[in-house]
């Protein structure tokens, strides 16, 4: 097994070998300024966003918004693991858990709940069956499509914005 090393964000390098990377890496990322801002983001201490590497090539990154979007979390003060993405060929070699392992870890300290959000559909089965396994369980807000509500009765499109939230209380497992 390779070695796993985890970076901070930190220059604007690093903001672009990450959009460079992931250009190459995945058809439906299009270059722009997402990474640039999430440097800015970093900078400021909004969001964490960890690079991983694997025998020091990059593998990977995730991020740590502590000002989510999605309205529970915003109200309850919870911070969100946001966007985790494997390249494809360094995934199944603990990078993901790695990343998380440092984000609750930090979090560990200021807040007694963590939390993310999922899709849906089998893309993200993988990802789902991780969380799970570590602690994550539903909210018990139901699904929220683009962070509302979806209502019984209502339709909307099953693609990435159609989300179920869940939430690992740090302190219970301790």
């Amino acid at each position: 097994m390779g070695v796993i090393s985890i970076r901070c964000l930190s220059s604007m390098e690093e903001a672009e070998l990450l959009d460079r990377k992931f250009s190459e890496q995945f058809r439906w990322y299009r270059r722009g300024d997402y990474f640039r801002k999430c440097l800015e983001e970093n900078l400021t201490g909004s969001r964490i966003t960890l690079m991983a590497y694997y025998d020091n090539q990059l593998a990977g990154c995730c991020h740590l918004l502590f000002h989510s979007q999605y309205p529970y979390f915003q109200e309850n003060n919870i911070p969100e693991i946001n966007d985790l993405n494997v390249f494809p060929a360094f995934r199944r070699k603990k990078i993901a858990s790695t990343m998380f392992d440092e984000l609750e870890s930090i979090v560990s300290v200021s807040s007694r709940y963590i939390g993310l959000g999922v899709g849906l559909y089998k893309d993200y089965g993988n990802a789902q069956k991780m969380y799970t396994s570590r602690g994550y369980i539903m909210d018990g807000n139901g699904m929220t499509y683009k962070n509302v509500q979806v209502e019984p009765g209502k339709t909307v499109m099953v693609d990435d914005d159609l989300i179920i939230y869940l939430i690992k209380d740090m302190k219970a497992l301790n």
